[in-house]
């Protein structure tokens, strides 16, 4: 992997060329991220009220959790001041608004001891986003709710930037997945039957390099990192939010890290939303990324 930049005073275009080479950008709290996470503790406290959220599965039932979680997460998905203050933090940090995609902020949710860890609150295992479906000029920014600790954050697998993983993405279609498996998450308790892309090769994840940091922390990188949510033992569910962007000018070049292994169809651009006036890409770039273009 790259180099860990610490509050870099890099460009956009710098920025998205260090994160293209496996670099992992930390940013110290900013004004924009602190307000987008205050937002969603306003949410998480009103939905578990009266209890504190990240304590709240060890007072509830594993299928009232989700039911809880479930009715929240869309609320803060698609609440347009999710998506306002998405764009104030991009705009803070530099991005050009005519020429930046992004798509819908996610809140995710880690519970503790393995409360919960499939559908609505599925742990995710080492992957890369890319065998999402996503293009390999997209970048990955993930900031915690609440502060994070070393037993319930989030790990980059250093040692396979720049190495292919035999995996199972040749199975994975997203256009597919948007049909038969978005929308089941909460159904999925105890076993989650969605086609999730692996590894089909063990894994040396002994270095992890693992993500502890403040509320409201900010962390950017590739979606063509391997990585994964570690193993929560720390008694508190973890909550965190993640959204994604692509650069106009990286999409249509096909720019972007390089693709080692994966092998999904379908694209996720058609989700990107342009931050100055909330249009989507043109329909004729998502046709070539469906197509194959950029991988």
């Amino acid at each position: 992997m790259g180099c860990v930049f610490l509050d870099p005073a890099l460009s956009d275009d710098d920025r998205r060329a260090a994160v293209f080479d496996g670099g992992v950008l930390a940013y110290s709290p900013l004004p924009a991220a602190r307000a987008l996470c205050e937002f969603a503790r306003g949410l998480l406290e009103q939905a578990f009220y009266p209890l504190e959220p990240e304590h709240a599965q060890w007072q509830l039932p594993v299928r009232d959790y989700a039911r809880i979680a479930a009715d929240l997460k869309p609320t803060f998905i698609h609440h347009p001041e999710s998506r306002r203050l998405v764009r104030d933090l991009l705009r803070d940090l530099g991005c050009d608004p005519a020429s930046t995609y992004f798509d819908l902020p996610r809140l995710r949710s880690s519970t503790s001891d393995g409360y919960l860890t499939t559908g609505i609150a599925y742990a995710f295992h080492p992957h890369r986003d890319t065998w999402y479906s996503a293009p390999m000029c997209q970048i990955n920014w993930w900031l915690p709710v609440y502060p994070v600790q070393r037993e319930n954050g989030m790990a980059f697998h250093s040692r396979y930037w720049g190495r292919g993983v035999k995996n199972t993405s040749r199975l994975y279609d997203y256009d597919e997945w948007n049909r038969t498996s978005r929308w089941s998450a909460a159904e999925q308790i105890g076993i989650d039957r969605r086609v999730q892309p692996r590894a089909e090769e063990p894994l040396d994840l002994s270095d992890d390099l693992r993500i502890v940091g403040r509320t409201a922390s900010l962390t950017v990188f590739s979606a063509a990192q391997l990585h994964s949510s570690v193993t929560n033992t720390s008694g508190r569910t973890r909550y965190s939010i993640d959204f994604r962007t692509v650069h106009r000018r990286d999409a249509e070049a096909g720019a972007g890290a390089a693709n080692l292994d994966s092998e999904c169809t379908g694209t996720s651009l058609g989700d990107f939303l342009r931050c100055v006036d909330q249009d989507r890409f043109p329909e004729e770039t998502i046709r070539r990324y469906r197509a194959g273009f950029g991988r």
